[in-house]
């Protein structure tokens, strides 16, 4: 019995074997040279965009304050609202000021009278001391008298210049145009004029300045490309980004950079002008800046399924050689623009990199290569079996 006992075991294990064959010789998935799609990548010029952080700034700020001392008397605008350049704020006690005019309106003109006097004097004396009718020092003592008292108009004159000018400062005008913000005395208040708190503060919001921080890593990176031509500056249009995630209707444009670095933050701070009609955009807000600081001339733009990394962080890409063999190729690749990465080294135009079958390529391994573009063809699974398919 046991030598047919093995036979019998022997013929049951051929079969098993045979059936495993043919199974294997009909998988698509273990049959003929694998499919792979590829795209043919070309130079482009490529936009360096960039976000950073930014505040927004009153394109105008001043501080009202008085120029004289006095009690407030009236408040003519409403806290929060725009006032214009020019318009009455505050009003201060008038009549001290007044006086002081009304004053020296009155020596100007008893000035005149004594200037008028002395030199109808000195006229009439000027015959008689040629005659000899009279002594020649009388007439220059009556001429130097008419000459003082014309200079005494004219510095009368002047003093009521300036009580007329302290008059007129009763009267708190609006340095500028803008939105004032509350105010910080009220009526009946004293203020001076040398003093250091403001009666309130207006900022002009139409337009806006928004101040953004840029490393001063990222500007030295950037203005060693430009150096070296491997980028051109890019548009100086900026757009926003508001705090709640929300894109601001109206794009700005950068005004300038600053030549110097904040030491305590290391930054550089450029600024960039935005209209606000709306009077949405608001000083202090904090922000988002998004805007093209150059554009990389030459660059490749590869999907971004086709790159890998390793462990150390280096990029690399599969491409279809001379042979229509797989071949890994190390490639330079710092950031990515929509669902690309930008390939500044490492490919060169019009090699092919496989995007579709990656998952057991091998480096030196026969492919078939195709179009990443020409449609997917899925066969039909068997029963019990896992569908496969061709990129």
């Amino acid at each position: 019995m046991m030598p047919i006992s093995r036979l019998a075991l022997a013929g049951l294990g051929a079969l098993l074997l045979a059936g495993c064959s043919g199974e294997a010789a009909q998988d698509p998935r273990k049959k003929g040279t694998p499919e792979v799609g590829y795209v043919v990548v070309e130079t482009a010029d490529v936009p360096v965009a960039v976000e950073l952080a930014g505040r927004i700034a009153a394109f105008e700020m001043s501080e009202v304050r008085p120029q004289v001392t006095g009690l407030i008397r009236r408040r003519f605008f409403t806290e929060g609202a725009v006032v214009r350049a020019g318009q009455t704020l505050y009003e201060i006690d008038t009549r001290l000021y007044r006086a002081a005019s009304n004053e020296a309106r009155a020596n100007l003109n008893s000035a005149i009278a004594n200037a008028e006097a002395t030199r109808i004097r000195a006229e009439r004396l000027k015959p008689l001391a040629e005659a000899q009718a009279v002594a020649m020092q009388d007439y220059t003592d009556a001429a130097a008298a008419a000459r003082a008292a014309a200079a005494a108009v004219q510095q009368a004159r002047a003093q009521l210049q300036t009580a007329d000018v302290n008059l007129q400062f009763t009267r708190v005008p609006a340095p500028i145009s803008g939105r004032i913000s509350r105010s910080l005395f009220t009526v009946g208040a004293l203020v001076t004029g040398n003093q250091a708190e403001p009666l309130a503060v207006i900022q002009g919001v139409d337009p806006v300045f928004v101040d953004i921080q840029q490393s001063s890593a990222e500007l030295l990176a950037l203005r060693r490309a430009l150096a070296q031509g491997g980028a051109v500056p890019g548009s100086t249009s900026v757009g926003l980004v508001l705090e709640d995630g929300s894109e601001y209707p109206q794009r700005g444009q950068v005004q300038f950079s600053e030549v110097m670095v904040d030491a305590g933050t290391g930054t550089v701070t450029l600024r960039a002008r935005f209209p606000n009609p709306q009077g949405l955009l608001l000083p202090g807000m904090f922000v988002r800046a998004r805007f093209e600081q150059a554009v990389d001339k030459g660059a490749i733009l590869v999907p971004q399924p086709a790159l890998t990394r390793n462990a150390r962080g280096e990029a690399s890409v599969f491409v279809v050689d001379a042979d229509n063999k797989a071949a890994e190729r190390k490639v330079t690749a710092a950031r990515a623009v929509g669902s690309d990465w930008v390939v500044t080294d490492g490919l060169k135009p019009g090699e092919k990199v496989i995007v579709q079958g990656l998952a057991k390529l091998k480096p030196g391994a026969p492919i078939k290569p195709v179009l990443a573009s020409k449609p997917q063809v899925i066969a039909a699974p068997k029963p019990g079996s896992t569908p496969a398919s061709k990129p």
